[in-house]
């Protein structure tokens, strides 16, 4: 069946509901266009929950000169800070030195650039430390003294997109999640696109301007949705990373950093409270890019690697969960996937008199100004010049005020207000309001409301997840699925077992439909 949605018809069509498709309908929409962003599977299904979960410069472009790329990077890293206090927190680095990878001199002068490079207010400086003496030192094998620590960020990647499409929508954009847009064309100056729903149903939507934000299948959408053809510097290189993650291997809240003899880095992250996070590797891919998987070889390698450093080595058996994702790459002619530029190109092709605008390339910390430029390329191919807002704009939930009184915005004013909601909310366990706040931030006062106690949020379908959250969850995030909630939305699925996690798809299923 096909129906026609000319009547809402739109002025820009968004492709992709990865990092840069949210950000840029998030834009678009708080300049005040009408904004239709579609997403054939989940939010952040792909490449988007698949990161490291950095915000941050990139230490190591430094040495391939990318210095524009780094600048712009770490300028944005304190503008995401203070955008989502909730979801995004600064975070200490401590690099082991290993003289037979990189002379001391080397590390302290590119730390010095790193500190200098853009302006910083809520991160610390480098220096260098003691790993005999230092908390940091005690995960790692004797043979490693000297370390140097610097500041980065972590964000919860898939968060960061459910939160760029919330604040999108709550701007007035359309958010579709579970379309597939199967064909477009232009007809008398804009274009028409044909959209498949999550029923099977088609439907026919008009648009001003389409947005390929398709991240790995740009190319593909590109040529075999919009008839286009790419330019000759328009290709991209796919490379699959992968990620392990095993019980925590240290106590305190310093990530690593660490040099490996083939000249990539690898991190080893705190996760989850009781995890590390370990990644990442960089594999050429050839198939189809939502189906890869982290293989055995490259789980054996992040063990090798990380086991160099350690004082107690770890084995693929301690592995707890491990997940992959494509990273889309501007093909630049690099000979080492490790080495290809982690920038971006926008691409825009007007020449039909319907603006059609391809991302190519990015990473997770440019996104918002990769938006940015975006929708001021869209607002050029309209002759329509309305102002730039995101940089001082916050995310949905980051808005602590409310509950706390004015504030900078940071992770102090964060535990301001995580010790406000635990006083709130005494009859709940403390590190589940803990969790709450920093999924939800503020927004989670809008399933929360005046609850005394666990009866009044329905039932507790897995230890500290109550129906009052799936519901927000589903009706406000977009979430259709267990998947959705477990392994995107929230992490519980790594403190859940299978019998919970079963609940949870349960509850789906006899939820569905119901308001």
């Amino acid at each position: 069946m096909t129906r026609s949605d000319a009547a809402a018809g739109c002025d820009v069509l968004v492709v992709g509901g990865g990092i840069n498709g949210a950000g840029i309908a998030r834009d678009l929409a708080g300049r005040g266009w009408r904004v239709v962003l579609v997403e054939q599977h989940d939010l952040a299904a792909h490449t988007s929950s698949a990161s490291t979960k950095l915000i941050h410069g990139g230490l190591r472009y430094l040495e391939q000169r990318e210095f524009g790329l780094v600048r712009k990077a770490l300028r944005e890293r304190e503008v995401l800070l203070r955008s989502a206090p909730h979801i995004a927190w600064p975070l200490r680095f401590v690099m082991p030195h290993d003289g037979e990878m990189r002379p001391a001199w080397m590390i302290r002068a590119a730390l010095f650039l790193y500190d200098h490079l853009a302006r910083r207010e809520l991160l610390a400086g480098s220096g260098a430390i003691d790993l005999k003496t230092h908390p940091a030192g005690s995960a790692l094998s004797d043979a490693h003294s000297l370390g140097f620590v610097y500041s980065d960020g972590w964000v919860d990647d898939a968060r960061l997109v459910v939160l760029n499409a919330r604040d999108a929508a709550d701007r007035g954009a359309s958010v579709r999640v579970g379309w597939r847009c199967e064909a477009a064309a232009v007809e008398d100056g804009n274009w028409t696109v044909t959209l498949r729903d999550p029923a099977g149903d088609t439907s026919v939507l008009r648009a001003r301007a389409v947005v390929n934000a398709t991240g790995p299948w740009a190319a593909d959408f590109l040529e075999g949705v919009a008839g286009r053809a790419p330019r000759p510097n328009e290709r991209l290189r796919l490379v699959k990373g992968s990620h392990i993650v095993v019980p925590a291997l240290f106590d305190h809240d310093h990530a690593y950093i660490l040099q490996n003899p083939d000249g990539r880095i690898l991190f080893m992250i705190p996760y989850e409270g009781r995890f590390t996070l370990i990644g990442t590797t960089d594999v050429e891919v050839t198939g189809d890019p939502g189906k890869v998987r982290a293989d055995g070889a490259e789980v054996d390698y992040l063990c090798t690697q990380v086991n160099r450093y350690l004082r107690k080595p770890i084995s693929p058996a301690d592995v707890v969960w491990q997940y992959s994702g494509v990273r889309p790459l501007l093909e630049d002619g690099a000979g080492d996937a490790s080495a290809v530029t982690r920038d971006y190109r926008l691409s825009l092709d007007a020449e039909s008199g319907a603006p059609l605008l391809t991302v190519w390339g990015g990473k997770l910390t440019t996104y918002r100004k990769l938006s940015e430029e975006a929708a001021a390329l869209i607002g050029q191919a309209f002759g329509e010049d309305r102002p730039a807002w995101t940089r001082h704009g916050v995310l949905p939930g980051g808005d602590l005020d409310a509950v706390i009184g004015p504030g900078r915005q940071t992770q102090e004013d964060f535990e301001r207000f995580v010790a406000a909601m635990t006083l709130r909310y005494a009859a709940f366990a403390p590190a589940v309001v803990r969790r709450w706040c920093r999924a939800y931030g503020s927004r989670c006062l809008a399933w929360l409301g005046e609850a005394s106690g666990p009866a009044d949020l329905g039932v507790e379908v897995g230890p500290g997840l109550f129906e009052a959250e799936l519901r927000y969850l589903r009706n406000e995030e977009w979430a259709v699925c267990a998947d959705d909630v477990l392994w995107r939305r929230t992490k519980l699925g790594l403190h859940f077992t299978a019998l919970e996690r079963a609940e949870v798809s349960q509850w789906f299923e006899a939820n569905r439909g119901s308001p």
